[in-house]
């Protein structure tokens, strides 16, 4: 007497008052081997009283000749749904990870873990846990570069101001030159190559045109 189908995910059992009738694995070896292969059960070994109901087969595989609905010789399973049973035995498989993780005991791997994560949350400011955190966050970045700001405009301000000292120095050894003063050649000498090689007239420009910047600041 059949009990239940041996499908994959075919949960039908033997109930006399359900017309569902069921039909063991064929004995001939190579029928045997074909219906094995369509049920898609991994190591699936069938045995005596191993049994596929007829939901499997397709109304052409009966034989309605006599009174008992019997298969046909030639007869072979072609409907499953394999969907449905790979689904659940993912389900099941999930479940029963998140049961094992919630039973491993706190370790020092696990402490590890905690720590990496907390790592995670500083250094990045996406991964802050409120956004309170996160307004605080901003606001140090804010103070952060507007101090940032004041020190490059600092730097900018001494970059000109001794820009204008080497020019001014630079215009005043030039013009001992001209008028005999200084020998000639002198401001080669106690000047970088790049002002020693320009002429006069240009470091009077450069001179006047950094007042004007000067003035234009203040």
């Amino acid at each position: 007497m059949p009990t239940n189908c041996a499908a994959a995910g075919c949960a039908t059992t033997y109930n006399k008052h359900i017309n569902i009738s069921f039909h063991r694995f064929p004995l001939d070896p190579k029928r045997r081997k074909e219906w094995v292969r369509l049920t898609r059960r991994k190591n699936f070994v069938p045995g005596k009283h191993t049994f596929l109901c007829s939901k499997h087969f397709e109304a052409s595989c009966f034989d309605l000749t006599g009174q008992t609905r019997r298969l046909k010789m030639d007869a072979v399973p072609t409907i499953f749904d394999f969907c449905t049973h790979i689904k659940s035995v993912k389900l099941k498989s999930r479940n029963l990870l998140k049961k094992n993780n919630s039973c491993i005991p706190t370790g020092p791997s696990n402490l590890k873990s905690n720590i990496n994560s907390q790592q995670v949350l500083l250094e990045h400011s996406y991964a802050f846990r409120n956004p309170m955190e996160a307004k605080k966050r901003i606001i140090k970045l804010e103070k952060e570069i507007a101090n940032l700001r004041r020190k490059m405009k600092t730097c900018l301000q001494k970059e000109r101001r001794a820009t204008r000292r080497w020019i001014k120095a630079t215009c005043l050894v030039k013009n001992l030159e001209a008028n005999n003063i200084l020998p000639k050649g002198t401001s080669e000498h106690i000047l970088p190559t790049a002002l020693s090689s320009l002429p006069l007239e240009d470091f009077k420009i450069l001179e006047q045109e950094q007042q004007d910047k000067t003035l234009t600041i203040l």
